[in-house]
């Protein structure tokens, strides 16, 4: 039996260089990922404030938001243009947090909030709850998130299997997303049953939901997603280096000392409420919480779970995706009418490449 050579310490040395030059060069593609994601977004906060019936200069419009303009453009923009685009990018921010958790955890890109039936969960019951019983404002979104969390855990006991790692990637992952859309679906229906029977002065509120909106938008509405996104969102960053060692694979995560259960139960239970605080504010918009994490993934390179970068995508998509709903169309559109426009293509996209790849 032969005698491997030994390793020369140059040879190792050199590798090692390597691949802390290759991790820095990663870390460092991430962080000018990130800066020019929140760069765009104060850009488009910027216009949101500005754009209206007339053009305002940004200086003008910064007077008006600190409380130096007290006309119709401080009124504009202190009540209506600013609510609307805090709004637009903490829900944004939400659900691309959320559904980046959720692809990183399951290993699977379809495996977003609103493919796998919560987002229609947290919705479904916002409409029940305006329509049968006559509820609104704090009363709905309590009732939205406790429907988000009790749809996420129905999800997860269908699609669990003895010894399938309680809903971890590959088969898994397959089946609970498969269980998800199976669930979406029949909540739809009782959406479209419970608007069927609404009446005509709650149902334009109602189909709100269905749509994803921030027309009419409050601090009021804004400040539960703001808090929300500060605990929940703050969770699942701290828990970003063990969701990491979790895509390795349970037996990899348990190895590096990751306590597996408890890593997945916090992860679910906070991207959920994350997810469902936002549907509850600005309803279920479309494809935000699938579309951010490839999207940050693409701009910022494979690597690390893209949470932060996911966030800043989704609020940039979600806010700019109100102001061409608002102003670049030739009639104005809920902003879930443009994030769907823009997320099917891509989800067909998504299919097909991986049934050419062969991957279930």
């Amino acid at each position: 039996m032969g005698v491997a050579p030994p390793v020369s310490p140059a040879v190792s040395a050199a590798a090692v260089d390597r691949v802390a030059a290759l991790r820095r060069a990663r870390a460092g593609a991430r962080r000018r990922t990130a800066l020019a994601l929140a760069a765009l977004l104060l850009a488009g906060g910027l216009v949101a404030l500005c754009l209206g019936p007339q053009w305002s200069a940004p200086a003008e419009a910064w007077r008006a938001l600190t409380g130096g303009e007290d006309g119709p453009l401080g009124f504009a923009v202190r009540q209506l243009r600013a609510p609307r685009a805090l709004l637009a990018a903490l829900a944004g921010a939400s659900f691309g947090l959320g559904g980046a958790a959720f692809q990183t955890l399951l290993r699977n890109p379809l495996a977003s909030p609103d493919i796998i039936g919560i987002s229609s969960g947290a919705g479904a019951a916002a409409v029940f709850a305006i329509v049968i019983l006559g509820w609104s404002g704090t009363a709905v979104s309590v009732f939205a998130v406790a429907a988000g969390l009790g749809v996420a855990a129905l999800i997860f006991l269908l699609s669990w299997r003895p010894g399938a790692g309680g809903g971890g990637g590959g088969g898994a992952g397959a089946r609970l997303i498969l269980t998800g859309i199976g669930v979406s679906a029949m909540l739809h229906s009782v959406t479209i049953y419970v608007l069927a029977r609404a009446p005509s002065w709650t149902l334009q509120e109602a189909l709100r939901w269905m749509t994803g909106s921030v027309n009419g938008a409050t601090l009021a509405q804004a400040a539960p997603t703001a808090a929300a996104l500060a605990l929940f969102g703050g969770a699942l960053i701290a828990s970003a280096g063990r969701l990491e060692a979790m895509r390795l694979g349970d037996d990899a995560a348990a190895a590096l000392g990751v306590r597996v259960t408890a890593t997945r139960a916090t992860v679910v239970a906070c991207a959920v409420a994350l997810v469902a605080v936002a549907t509850a504010a600005a309803g279920p918009v479309a494809f935000v919480a699938f579309l951010s994490g490839p999207i940050a993934m693409r701009l910022g390179g494979a690597g690390r779970a893209p949470l932060i970068p996911a966030a800043l995508v989704g609020a940039a998509l979600t806010l700019g995706a109100d102001l061409v709903g608002q102003h670049l169309l030739a009639m104005r559109y809920p902003v879930g009418v443009v994030t769907g426009a823009l997320g099917a293509p891509f989800l067909i996209h998504l299919i097909i490449r991986a049934d050419r790849g062969g991957v279930a």
